[in-house]
């Protein structure tokens, strides 16, 4: 409860804050709900000060967006940051079309009739399973074909997927499919490390900015799980480093950027075409170095 009415009127001023605990306990907040409380607590913030409140939710509307994290057990969580009436409007949408398809005795629940109708409207798929898939063999071959075999997929971004779970993607979408061919070399533990994919591109764009991400999945910066928005040389491209697989990073915007101020420092261990994985340092303005390596390959 202490949290909501901190994260409600952490805008305020000492003074206006204590007004507003008052008013709030008052309204007899403590014996409410925690959706209640947040109404609660939100409204009395918004009487306090009403013109600031406006102020923030017309800035906070131009951050609206969309977002994907990985959830346990080959899930995932997608979620839309939206205006308040456009997020109420989208459920209600949801809803109402659930509530017919009910009706009609669809025999699904509704959180997952909710769920799959989501995916339809999204995707355009008759069917929610039936997504298009690009199978960019992200799993070994040998997965792929034996059935009998353990060894995990990974979805670029996401993150491992059972084996058998990937072949059931694969083989029941009625989705378009797409298949290219990835270059690998096996290292000292038998797996296939990423080399080179076709076609290759000289510069950081088509084919090889696609590879690069799929080698590196996310930032390669120390400690950073952020996805891949830029594409850095590791040597520089005005010190004539070259345009390859092996002189290639993904990083998020603020890496990328970062390492262009004074004190950073980026070199290259190994390239991963010789049965070790691309591996980097990293040196740091206060003298820490660190070394980052691309993931591990299904």
């Amino acid at each position: 409860m202490a949290e909501i009415v901190v994260s409600e009127t952490r805008h305020l001023d000492a003074r206006t804050r204590r007004d507003v605990d008052t008013q709030i306990v008052e309204a007899g907040i403590s014996e409410m709900g925690l959706k209640s409380a947040a109404a609660c607590a939100r409204k009395y913030a918004y009487e306090a000060d009403p013109e600031g409140y406006t102020d923030r939710g017309r800035t906070e509307r131009t951050h609206r967006r969309v977002g994907v994290r990985p959830a346990p057990d080959t899930m995932a969580i997608l979620s839309g940051y939206l205006p308040v009436e456009q997020g109420v409007a989208c459920y209600a949408a949801l809803k109402k079309h659930t509530d017919a398809v009910i009706a009609a005795g669809d025999e699904r629940s509704r959180d997952q009739i909710m769920a799959d109708t989501m995916v339809e409207w999204l995707t355009g798929q008759t069917r929610p399973a039936d997504v298009n898939v690009e199978v960019q063999i992200m799993m070994p071959i040998d997965s792929l074909t034996d059935p009998h075999n353990s060894r995990t997929a990974t979805i670029p971004g996401s993150g491992p997927l059972p084996g058998l779970l990937a072949r059931q993607i694969i083989t029941t979408s009625a989705g378009r499919k797409w298949w290219r061919r990835l270059f690998t070399a096996p290292d000292q533990d038998g797996r296939g490390l990423i080399v080179g994919g076709d076609p290759h591109r000289r510069r950081f764009d088509g084919w090889l900015a696609k590879l690069i991400t799929l080698r590196d999945q996310h930032c390669r910066d120390p400690f950073c799980d952020a996805a891949i928005r830029h594409l850095d040389h590791i040597l520089r491209h005005r010190d004539r480093g070259p345009t390859t697989l092996g002189n290639g990073r993904g990083t998020c915007a603020r890496g990328n950027y970062v390492r262009e101020m004074p004190g950073w420092k980026i070199d290259l261990i190994f390239d991963g075409l010789h049965g070790k994985p691309h591996t980097i340092s990293v040196a740091t303005p206060t003298g820490h170095t660190y070394h980052s390596r691309s993931p591990d390959p299904p």
